[in-house]
């Protein structure tokens, strides 16, 4: 499948089905995590794998919704802000080299027949207590892994020209 297939079926999972991941496919996005860029190739990006068997309720602290435990797997994408570059102005990128690593999860997670959905809205003082983060580990994103249970709907997205501009604005 070309990329923009890809990129086209992927879309934002809320059924899973109980089936386990495979570990190979696991290592797999793992491995695209891995592979992905950061600024200054600092690699300021840990990510934690957290199996929701016998977790669920604990799980749940960090953000409440019934198809977000039903994943066989949750991934929760960290940034150690004392090894991210930080640019002009100050401008830390461990935020940014997250959110590329895990783009490149989820991209490598679609094309493997797996579904995942981005969550940004969880509740990081429950992430850091559940995950048992260490100080300068900041939650910044997770991820659902697992086979799909449902069907994707329709997406909606602006013309090409309506989200581009050339030379300037």
């Amino acid at each position: 499948m070309d990329f923009l297939e890809l990129a086209r079926k992927r879309y934002s999972v809320r059924a899973y089905r109980p089936q386990a991941v495979e570990e190979q496919k696991l290592v797999q996005v793992l491995e695209a995590v891995r592979l992905a860029p950061t600024a200054a190739n600092n690699q300021p990006i840990r990510f934690v794998v957290i199996h929701t068997t016998g977790r669920k309720e604990e799980l749940r602290r960090i953000y409440d919704r019934d198809w977000f435990v039903s994943a066989p797997i949750v991934i929760c994408g960290c940034g150690v802000l004392a090894e991210a570059y930080v640019g002009k102005g100050g401008r830390n990128t461990a935020e940014v080299d997250v959110a590329i690593a895990t783009d490149h999860l989820i991209l490598a997670a679609t094309s493997l027949g797996l579904g995942t959905c981005w969550i940004g809205a969880f509740d990081p003082q429950a992430a850091r207590d559940v995950l048992g983060l260490p100080q300068g580990v900041e939650p910044m994103i997770f991820t659902t892994l697992g086979y799909p249970a449902d069907t994707p709907e329709p997406k909606e997205r602006k013309a090409l020209e309506d989200i581009v501009r050339y030379e300037t604005w």
